[in-house]
């Protein structure tokens, strides 16, 4: 068993839980920080290592709270998988109204801004000093699909955020990564098997991947040692049309 600690957040389902669940396995201590303290606490009911953290992660009042019980019970805070996030039917610009486009910048940037600043003010004034940030950024990061203007201007702040914390953090010991995901079959993802637009116009299926692969990946770079880190990571479904796309 290790006495490593893990703020999760997006943590009561999809990638979220699936990631929550491996660290567990893993023997970490696992916060599960999201909105839904139900699902928060059925997962967190069979495991002893898990501390649920209900939290509005757009609320910076809620943010700090939740990271202040984290250290609280545990004393210190060695990783953040910085993973929260929303997305939107596709539609072109003058179609999205404003409140739809807040919506998803507020989760997706506010909310990624406001953990990564709780961590990070948290492992800076921490004895060891330290520790690792994971945002989960997406193959939108790099690319976008037709009508995805909010979800694609987020997940490029969030690369952003990403190289900004890591060389911010290099004084204090803390090290940033994004790991940048590509049809991770979850609820959130579900349409994307069924069918999405093309770059052509063309609705077609695509190829998925399993969560956990995801959930694998982000412990394996949580657990290299402090002198190493993952910046980026792609993790997509093999067969997804990403590579060779237009």
């Amino acid at each position: 068993m290790t006495e490593k600690t893990i703020i999760v957040t997006g943590a009561s389902s999809g990638i979220g839980k699936a990631t929550a669940l491996a660290f567990l396995d893993a023997g970490w201590r696992v916060g599960l920080m999201a909105r839904r303290a139900d699902a928060l606490a059925a997962t967190c009911a069979d495991h002893a290592h898990a501390l649920a953290l209900p939290c509005d992660v757009t609320d910076a009042d809620q943010v700090e709270a939740a990271f202040d019980t984290a250290q609280e019970k545990w004393g210190r805070i060695d990783a953040l998988f910085n993973n929260a996030g929303v997305s939107l039917k596709s539609v072109l610009i003058d179609e999205k109204s404003v409140d739809q486009w807040r919506k998803v910048t507020d989760t997706n940037i506010t909310g990624m801004f406001l953990c990564a600043r709780a961590a990070f003010a948290r492992m800076r004034r921490q004895d060891p000093q330290g520790g690792r940030i994971i945002n989960n950024g997406s193959i939108s990061a790099h690319v976008p699909r037709p009508g995805s203007i909010a979800y694609t201007a987020s997940k490029h702040a969030v690369t952003g955020m990403t190289r900004c914390l890591s060389l911010d953090g290099r004084a204090f010991g803390i090290s940033c990564g994004q790991i940048d995901i590509g049809n991770a079959m979850t609820d959130m993802a579900a349409s994307q098997a069924k069918g999405v637009p093309q770059a052509d116009g063309s609705i077609a299926v695509e190829p998925m991947m399993d969560a956990e692969h995801v959930a694998a990946s982000v412990l394996h770079m949580a657990n290299l040692p402090a002198e190493a880190n993952v910046q980026f990571m792609t993790v997509m479904a093999s067969a997804m049309p990403y590579i060779g796309r237009g």
